[in-house]
């Protein structure tokens, strides 16, 4: 809650996302349960990007900065002009982590505990 006692964004969108899954889900059949399985995985990757999204996009504004860029343009680009090929080691863990910030916030199974 917020200050005011007023539900934060992120919480709405839980509370829609538990309503989607709880009662309406279970309660219809074909397409119209099917949508609303779509919903409420709209609303999950909604509550984890007002969740992490803020801090997963710091953490990849400072990895491509730490690998000499200023934005994934410039970044992309040299990448495939060949002048990172002698930083894989560099490159690699840097785009991997922002990998797994990306499927934190848009599909958490696919991560491996």
């Amino acid at each position: 809650m917020s200050e005011r006692g007023i539900p934060t964004a992120a919480e709405l969108v839980a509370a829609l996302r538990e309503f989607l899954g709880d009662n309406v889900m279970p309660n219809t059949t074909g397409a119209l349960s099917f949508h609303a399985r779509v919903a409420a995985n709209v609303a999950g990757i909604v509550e984890r990007e007002l969740q992490l999204g803020e801090a997963a996009a710091r953490a990849h504004a400072e990895r491509v900065a730490q690998l000499g860029f200023t934005n994934d343009a410039e970044l992309a680009a040299a990448i495939r002009s060949g002048e990172l090929d002698d930083r894989v080691g560099e490159l690699v863990p840097a785009l991997l982590a922002t990998a797994v910030d990306e499927l934190r916030i848009n599909n958490p199974r696919h991560i491996e505990n």
